[in-house]
């Protein structure tokens, strides 16, 4: 069995090692958590409320940094906070922003820490408006007839992205929330299977694609 970082390539595009020396997209290949994060996270869909905050806000701080970077320090913003319960998050006051600034933990960005803080109080105001913030997120799947029919690492390169992401950015930026652009968005659409941009051959494509067929999307009240 090979470790993260053992193994390589395979004429596809598609790193083939790691745990179960399974064919993965190629850019999980570093650690074994990112492959665990590739494997059983990335494309799968979420319908639950706090981790779609959390993957929004997880988003926000990605930006300009690599998010193996966030994802080692997940548990570090887990922590500072409040697990990401959209309503405490929202009672946080500038002692708090004083506090995360000092925490190593995490990305000592403030306008990202206060970004994270206000989007806690829209994230509230959203769900009175839609009923949940799933239900408002997963408005924004794409049918699939706009989808590309195959996945390549070519392809790949090009899904920054969509029709989709850049009407999810206007929608929230016209709310009040911030650090949310088009790209951002594009990137939480991908992390929370509203789009399943695993290449074609990778392992955790079908499992995947099975799993948002058996989810039952939210709908708005």
């Amino acid at each position: 069995m090979s470790a993260a970082g053992e193994g390589g390539l395979d004429a596809a595009g598609l790193y083939v090692g790691g745990e179960g020396g399974l064919a993965r997209c190629p850019w999980c290949a570093a650690t074994p958590a990112y492959q665990h994060y590739h494997d059983h996270e990335w494309g799968f869909p979420v319908t639950d409320d706090r981790r779609l905050f959390e993957k929004l806000c997880l988003e926000g701080f990605q930006a300009g940094l690599s998010w193996l970077t966030i994802l080692n320090k997940r548990e570090a913003f887990r922590a500072g906070f409040a697990n990401f319960e959209a309503e405490q998050v929202a009672d946080f006051t500038d002692a708090d922003v004083t506090r995360l600034l000092g925490d190593a933990g995490i990305v000592r960005h403030r306008g990202k820490i206060e970004s994270t803080i206000n989007n806690a109080r829209r994230v509230i105001e959203l769900r009175r408006e839609f009923g949940s913030l799933a239900a408002f997120a997963w408005q924004f799947e794409p049918a699939a007839h706009t989808r590309p029919a195959v996945i390549t690492r070519e392809v790949a390169r090009t899904l920054v992205t969509s029709a989709e992401s850049v009407a999810l950015s206007k929608a929230l930026k016209k709310r009040g929330w911030t650090f949310v652009g088009p790209t951002t968005m594009y990137a939480f659409l991908q992390a929370m299977g509203v789009v399943n941009d695993h290449l074609e051959g990778c392992s955790a494509r079908g499992r995947a694609l099975q799993a948002r067929a058996g989810v039952e999307v939210p709908l708005v009240r």
